[in-house]
């Protein structure tokens, strides 16, 4: 792994994967969520927090069917 973060040693196999990680030391979030307004770091990020406002997750209530997007929300229902 060639592409090396000169403030936390982390390495990455493309240039393109360590300027994203850079981002993350800069405390900025540009990534803002249309529901709530709370930023993120990264798009990914982003994207997994909106499943709270979607209803839709991967983890499932075996009762009554209902999907949540985080262990704790789904064990915090039953």
């Amino acid at each position: 792994k060639p592409f090396e973060c000169s403030l936390c040693g982390r390495r990455f196999r493309v240039s393109s994967s360590l300027r994203r990680h850079q981002s993350t030391h800069k405390g900025e979030k540009p990534f803002r969520c249309p529901d709530c307004g709370r930023g993120f770091k990264l798009n990914t990020h982003l994207a997994k927090h909106r499943l709270i406002h979607t209803g839709d997750g991967p983890r499932e209530c075996l009762q009554c069917g209902k999907r949540f997007s985080a262990s704790s929300l789904l064990a915090r229902h039953q």
